[in-house]
C-alpha cells in the first residue's frame, strides 16, 4: 500500500471514534505501512481465489513468475508460509487473516477513495459472497437484484452446503455468508433470517414404483436417494434415525447443483429432501409429491457479515436481511 493511501486511512480513522473502528483495520494499516506491500496481499488473495498462479497472473496482468515472486516475498517478510501448495491451493492461518484484512480494507477504500480523489463512481466493484444452493435458487437473487441493476457490481457467489458457507467468511474469501451456523464469529455480526422447511419429495412415478405400500425399512432398502455433497447428511440421518438403515443399504447420488438436484427427482431417478420453497409449484401441480407429510426437517438460516460495512456492501447486507426475513418467515 503506498504512503498516500496509508495517510488517507489514518485521517479516516482519526475522524471517527476509534472504538467504532475494528482494531484489525488499524493494525493492518500500520502493519502494511512498515512490513507489507499492498500488491503482495492482492497477489495472495488472487491466487487463492483463482486457484492457480497462471490464472492469477492473467487477472493481475503480470507474469506467472512475478506472481510467484510476490508470494515468495510476502512469505520472506513474514518469515512463514502464506499458501499451502496443495490441490486445491489453501491459505495458511496467517494467509487467511491477511486475505480477510485485504478484502475488508478494499471494501472501505472502495467507498472512501472516489470521494477524496473525485474518481469515477461507476467503477465496477467485485462483491464476494457465500451462500447455500437453496437460497441462491430461490430468494437471494431477487433480494439483491435492485442493487445489481442500479450499481456497477460484479458478483462472485461461492456456493456450498449451508453448514460450510461460514468457513468462506472465516477464511476471508467473502464479506458475508448465508448458512446454518448459529454462533457469531469474531469480527462479524449475525442476523437470523428465518427457517427453511425440507420435505421428502418424489415423483408420482417413483413413489408408485417403490412406495406403493408405504414407506418402511424394507421399502427403502436399495432405493436411490440424492444429496448435494458429502456434507449434506439429511438423507443419511433420516434413514438411520427413522429406520435404522446405514448408507450401505442404498445408493446415494451426489449432485452439486440445486436445479439438477430437483431435475433428478422430477425424472424419477431418486427421491430426496428438498426445500419446500423451491418446489412449491411442483407440489401444487402434482409433478412432485410429499411422500412423508408427517415428517420434515427444519433448518434456520443466518446472515453473517463483517461488522463494519459501508456503501454497496451495506446495501446488499440490508437487502439480504429484509428480503430473506420476509420470504423465510
Amino acid at each position: 500500500m503506498n504512503q498516500t493511501i496509508i495517510n488517507i486511512w489514518l485521517k479516516f480513522i482519526l475522524c471517527f471514534n476509534i472504538s467504532k473502528i475494528k482494531y484489525s483495520y488499524v493494525s493492518l494499516v500500520l502493519l502494511m505501512s512498515s512490513n507489507i506491500d499492498y500488491k503482495l496481499l492482492r497477489a495472495l488473495a488472487t491466487v487463492v481465489q483463482e486457484q492457480s498462479f497462471e490464472r492469477a497472473s492473467e487477472k493481475l496482468y503480470i507474469s506467472q513468475s512475478a506472481v510467484s515472486q510476490r508470494i515468495k516475498q510476502l512469505e520472506q517478510n513474514l518469515s512463514q508460509p502464506v499458501i499451502i501448495r496443495s490441490s486445491p491451493l489453501r491459505a495458511t492461518e496467517i494467509g487467511k487473516r491477511l486475505i480477510s484484512h485485504y478484502h475488508q480494507v478494499t471494501q472501505l477504500e472502495t467507498d472512501l477513495l472516489p470521494e477524496i480523489f473525485n474518481e469515477d463512481l461507476n467503477k465496477v466493484i467485485t462483491v464476494h459472497l457465500a451462500t447455500n444452493a437453496d437460497s441462491l435458487a430461490t430468494w437471494l437473487i431477487p433480494a439483491i437484484a435492485p442493487i445489481i441493476k442500479s450499481k456497477p457490481i460484479e458478483l462472485n457467489l461461492l456456493v456450498s452446503n449451508e453448514k460450510t458457507t461460514i468457513q468462506k467468511l472465516k477464511d476471508g474469501e467473502v464479506f458475508g455468508a448465508i448458512g446454518t451456523h448459529n454462533t457469531p464469529i469474531k469480527g462479524c455480526q449475525m442476523t437470523e433470517l428465518g427457517t427453511i422447511n425440507y420435505v421428502l419429495a418424489a415423483s408420482p412415478e417413483f413413489s408408485d414404483r417403490y412406495f406403493k405400500k408405504g414407506i418402511s425399512k424394507q421399502s427403502l432398502v436399495g432405493v436411490p436417494g440424492v444429496a448435494f455433497d458429502h456434507f449434506d447428511n439429511m438423507h443419511t440421518q433420516f434413514a438411520q434415525q427413522q429406520f435404522g438403515l446405514s448408507n450401505e443399504d442404498y445408493p446415494l447420488h451426489t449432485v452439486r447443483s440445486s436445479e439438477a438436484f430437483i431435475t433428478m427427482v422430477k425424472n424419477s431417478t431418486a427421491y430426496s429432501f428438498i426445500s419446500e420453497l423451491q418446489i412449491r409449484e411442483e407440489l401444487n401441480s402434482g409433478a412432485l409429491i410429499n411422500i412423508m407429510p408427517e415428517y420434515s426437517i427444519v433448518d434456520t438460516l443466518y446472515w453473517h457479515r463483517w461488522t463494519l460495512l459501508k456503501g454497496v456492501y451495506k446495501e446488499i447486507s440490508e437487502r439480504i436481511i429484509e428480503h430473506g426475513q420476509n420470504v423465510l418467515n
